[in-house]
């Protein structure tokens, strides 16, 4: 299956309402962060204790539902074929907010940014934010 950019932005899209809602906190990132991890899927889920629920299986993307044994929630695991199809799909994603944990051709979407915090203490990588849908604009 070949993946085209909308489609690529509508699975981000959709991954985000799924797991992350429309919701925002203050991280902490304090705690020392390990080397970020790398790998395939199935590699960086087995890391974290996942068995992972493969939702895409293309060139491009490949994408799985987790849940975590040790924590509460649940959370997307993507990785790439290359760095420019990542920062679309994320680009793409934060739209509609969200917390994410992003590695090098991979990026964790936490349902709660708890999730993506616990993730992080395992496979390292930078925590973006989508947009807050907390506040919201009249048109």
């Amino acid at each position: 299956m070949r993946l085209t950019r909308p489609m690529l932005a509508a699975t981000a899209a959709a991954a985000v309402l799924v797991l992350a809602g429309c919701g925002s906190g203050d991280g902490d990132d304090k705690a020392a962060v390990p080397e970020t991890a790398s790998g395939s899927l199935e590699h960086l889920a087995a890391e974290v204790g996942c068995k992972p629920t493969i939702q895409i299986d293309a060139d491009e993307l490949r994408q799985a539902s987790c849940r975590k044994s040790d924590a509460h929630g649940k959370f997307l695991l993507a990785t790439f074929a290359t760095d420019r199809g990542q920062r679309e799909w994320i680009d793409g994603a934060k739209d509609y907010g969200g917390h994410y944990l992003v590695g090098r051709k991979w990026v964790a979407v936490g349902e709660t940014e708890n999730v993506t915090a616990t993730l992080r203490e395992t496979l390292g990588g930078n925590i973006e934010e989508g947009q807050d849908h907390t506040a919201h604009s009249g048109h």
